[in-house]
């Protein structure tokens, strides 16, 4: 099995808070903070860091869709959401909030096993992709930097387009540099020149 998550719950109902203290650990999860309302939600998530927040939508002070959005200011954190209600307008509000996961109640021990397991996969694929596309911006970034360089390398040393990235990755070589970080330092050099 893989490894419990730290999980932070909420609903204004007692006995539903009950419910996910028992039956949470009995998953291989901790429960390490359980809210009755949306704002000691956020609270609780900004203390204890959770792998997973389990809401209730309809509670009182904040709602669980805008305590969702608030964490989400604060953290990656996916989130299950848990209702007495079925409705189109919640379900597209919980859309843009970080939501993995919505429940109809009662929710049986079956049907949370499941939304964590799914829930923990989208999170982890989203956060993937998150990571591929900002590894993918920092390529294109680099890319123009080094294109920008080579530019300044042709017009100033009279060099061909292949010569003036062998100089680049000449330079980044013997500097033990990033071609990139040279790349930036020739473009800072020329803007300086050229102010």
């Amino acid at each position: 099995m893989s490894r419990g998550l730290k999980i932070v719950v909420a609903d204004d109902e007692s006995l539903i808070r009950q419910y996910f203290l028992e039956i949470l650990p009995d998953l291989g999860h901790e429960v390490v903070g359980a809210a009755k309302n949306g704002r000691e939600l956020v609270e609780l998530c900004r203390l204890h860091t959770p792998d997973l927040v389990i809401s209730d939508i309809k509670m009182p002070d904040m709602d669980g869709i805008e305590a969702a959005r608030e964490i989400a200011r604060q953290q990656e954190v996916p989130v299950i959401l848990v209702s007495a209600f079925h409705d189109t307008e919640l379900i597209e509000r919980a859309d843009s909030a970080n939501v993995m996961a919505y429940l109809v109640k009662p929710v049986e021990r079956p049907d949370i096993e499941t939304a964590i397991a799914i829930a923990r996969r989208r999170f982890e694929e989203l956060q993937a992709l998150k990571h591929e596309a900002s590894d993918l911006r920092q390529a294109l970034e680099d890319r123009k930097i080094i294109e920008r360089a080579k530019g300044i390398l042709m017009t100033k040393a009279g060099l061909s387009e292949p010569d003036a990235f062998r100089r680049l990755q000449k330079v980044a070589s013997d500097k033990n540099r990033k071609l990139a970080e040279i790349a930036r330092m020739i473009v800072t050099a020329e803007e300086a020149i050229t102010l």
